[in-house]
């Protein structure tokens, strides 16, 4: 900052033209940077969408944290901040980590969630007890090892990103060469061991992905974090698809979404720790994700669930009208105090039922409310009607629920039954195109 002090902590906003140079990496710090964090959450993504669905989530976090005692005892070691030997033995604590949760859950009465607690907070404890004790010694310089622990993509080096740009790619290939085995015990561990696949092996391919990742990661974001850059991409992918293959590509493409706008808003914001930064920016699109996704989001959900109690509401408004037919003759006009008596409806909803069915052309309302079904909503009518009565009989002959009972039942999955089920439904009973009489109490008279 211009003319500031050096014990200034404001936020200074950037300039236009600084947002577009960070946006198009005009600056070769912030393109190393940016790019290294990219590749990151490209493989944190990637491998995370298995650590995810097998539910090993904590299991990272107990990793990450039992990476640090491996750090400072390499530095003890070496007397030096030697990256690759400080990442080696941060990778060996950390499999001894994972080791360790799998022991205690394998041959003990501890749960897999107290398993993850005792040695997630042993590790992290002996790490700083250790990093402790480096800070005391005469050799070596041990400042800087606190960036293990928070992270600092911002003092990436060019090493630094082809580092984690060839890890990586080992991760993606690896992803690619056991697809089919870590997709199978994903989802179906039992059936795969009874089909003769190492099980444990493949679980052990995916946990040594997952080790890499996490270590290659520390220096970015932190062992604090790393965790977070595995898990959410992955989780905000499963909002948007059931696929396998599809979820995989979309966790990785958030995860580089996520690397690349962390990166740069920490550019632009250089106060601010770029690791949490890009944390919260895979938990914008997380959020995003859970909200605005079209499959699985919670937008999309409610507005299923809204038409679908407006389908609902609209078919029970013309089976009501058909039952009322079958009883008086067809053509008869109901009375809407009758029809209101049919179903729990408020007055002011069976008038907006009435208006929207007229509007369909199913059925034709009098000025007093009287109303009675078209030809092609008696058609409609005759269909719900009969789907109905179906369920009824399979429920009473079947199922052995009374029929004073199954009218709930049946009013529950009437409207999502398909013409395959209605098939089966017809060679159970031995319906042909009647409709079956209704088993249970008639309803109001008109």
């Amino acid at each position: 900052m211009a003319n500031g002090s050096i014990t200034d902590n404001t936020l200074e906003w950037p300039s236009w033209t600084e947002i577009t140079d960070a946006l198009t990496l005009s600056d070769y710090n912030t393109m190393i940077v940016v790019l290294g964090t990219t590749l990151l959450g490209i493989a944190a993504g990637v491998v995370g969408t298995f650590a995810y669905l097998r539910k090993r989530a904590m299991v990272g976090d107990a990793l990450s944290h039992a990476t640090l005692p491996g750090i400072a005892i390499m530095f003890m070691l070496v007397g030096d901040k030697h990256l690759p030997a400080l990442l080696f033995g941060a990778a060996v604590t950390g499999i001894l980590g994972v080791l360790s949760v799998i022991g205690l859950r394998s041959f003990s009465r501890i749960k897999e969630d107290a398993a993850i607690g005792i040695v997630l907070s042993v590790f992290f404890g002996a790490g700083m007890v250790l990093v402790s004790l480096v800070q005391q010694m005469n050799t070596g310089s041990p400042s800087g090892l606190d960036r293990f622990i928070y992270g600092k993509a911002a003092g990436m080096i060019k090493q630094d990103a082809m580092f984690i740009g060839i890890t990586a790619t080992i991760v993606l290939l690896g992803v690619i060469l056991f697809f089919k085995e870590l997709r199978i015990i994903c989802f179906d561990q039992q059936f795969a061991a009874a089909q003769g696949w190492p099980v444990v092996l493949i679980d052990l391919v995916m946990m040594g992905l997952v080790v890499l990742t996490t270590v290659v990661g520390l220096q970015a974001v932190g062992l604090i974090l790393v965790v977070a850059l595995l898990i959410i991409p992955a989780a905000a992918a499963r909002f948007w698809t059931d696929e396998l293959r599809g979820m995989t590509i979309i966790a990785g493409m958030l995860g580089a979404l996520s690397g690349y706008f962390g990166s740069t808003f920490s550019a632009l914001l250089p106060r601010l720790p770029t690791g949490a930064v890009i944390v919260l920016c895979a938990g914008f699109f997380f959020f995003l994700s859970m909200f605005f996704a079209p499959r699985r989001g919670i937008f999309a959900n409610l507005i299923r669930r809204y038409s679908l109690s407006r389908k609902i509401a609209h078919q029970n408004l013309l089976r009501s009208l058909a039952e009322i037919e079958e009883r008086f003759g067809e053509g008869i006009r109901a009375p809407f105090d009758t029809l209101l008596a049919y179903r729990s409806w408020s007055v002011t909803e069976l008038r907006r039922l009435l208006k929207l069915a007229s509007r369909r052309h199913e059925v034709t309302v009098d000025t007093d409310y009287k109303s009675g079904l078209t030809r092609s909503g008696r058609t409609e009518a005759v269909r719900i009607l009969r789907n109905h009565r179906l369920w009824e009989m399979y429920l009473i002959k079947h199922a052995a629920i009374a029929p004073s009972h199954v009218d709930r039942d049946a009013d529950q999955i009437e409207h999502i039954l398909s013409p395959e089920i209605v098939d089966e439904l017809e060679r159970a009973l031995a319906h042909e195109r009647q409709i079956p009489p209704s088993p249970h109490l008639q309803e109001p008279a008109v």
